[in-house]
């Protein structure tokens, strides 16, 4: 009895082995349909990237300007402005970042070149810092990305990025509403 058991046991932890290590092997696969799609989506017209380099370059500039006006504007409404702007732009950062992904374009980290300069400026102004920070990124930077997307909206050849710029033009025009209004309030205090 002992030695039938031994065998059992045997062929049994053969068919383990063997069952494992045939789901082990590679299966031959076929493109999916989905996958398929993916790279159908790929293929982004060169004026739609452009958008969302341009869009992300300047979602940039306003958060780090933003964030620089969170630590040394002195007007409570400024620094309010300023807490929005980061919120929002950020969700709008993360938002164009997950459409590149899914286009097969990795968008700029950062602002461009000539951003980076003007924010450096900003960062060394001190005396008239919110009225700065109001006219370049609340006013200019936000009249600069209202054109960029309306004209997104209205001429992106790509069905998504054209959305996400309608979507996301309203809220552009309203930050650019609330900047104007600032900027009459602070110019009056200085």
């Amino acid at each position: 009895m002992k030695p039938l058991n031994l065998t059992l046991g045997l062929v049994a932890a053969g068919v383990v082995l063997a069952a494992g290590s045939a789901m082990a092997q590679p299966q031959p696969t076929t493109p999916a349909p989905a996958t398929q799609d993916a790279a159908a989506d790929q293929q982004l017209d060169s004026s739609d990237k452009d958008f969302l380099e341009n869009a992300a370059q300047s979602g940039h500039a306003e958060v780090e300007g933003s964030k620089m006006a969170q630590e040394k504007a002195k007007n409570p409404d400024v620094k309010a402005f300023a807490d929005k702007m980061v919120q929002d732009h950020t969700k709008v950062g993360q938002e164009l970042a997950a459409l590149a992904s899914k286009k097969g374009y990795t968008p700029p980290e950062g602002p461009s070149l000539m951003q980076k300069a003007k924010l450096k400026t900003l960062g060394l102004t001190d005396d008239g810092f919110d009225e700065m920070y109001i006219n370049n990124i609340g006013v200019s930077a936000h009249e600069d990305a209202v054109k960029l997307f309306e004209d997104a909206s209205a001429n992106a050849k790509d069905a998504d990025v054209k959305a996400f710029a309608a979507k996301t033009l309203p809220a552009l025009q309203e930050h650019l509403a609330m900047a104007k209004k600032l900027q009459e309030q602070v110019k009056a205090r200085e």
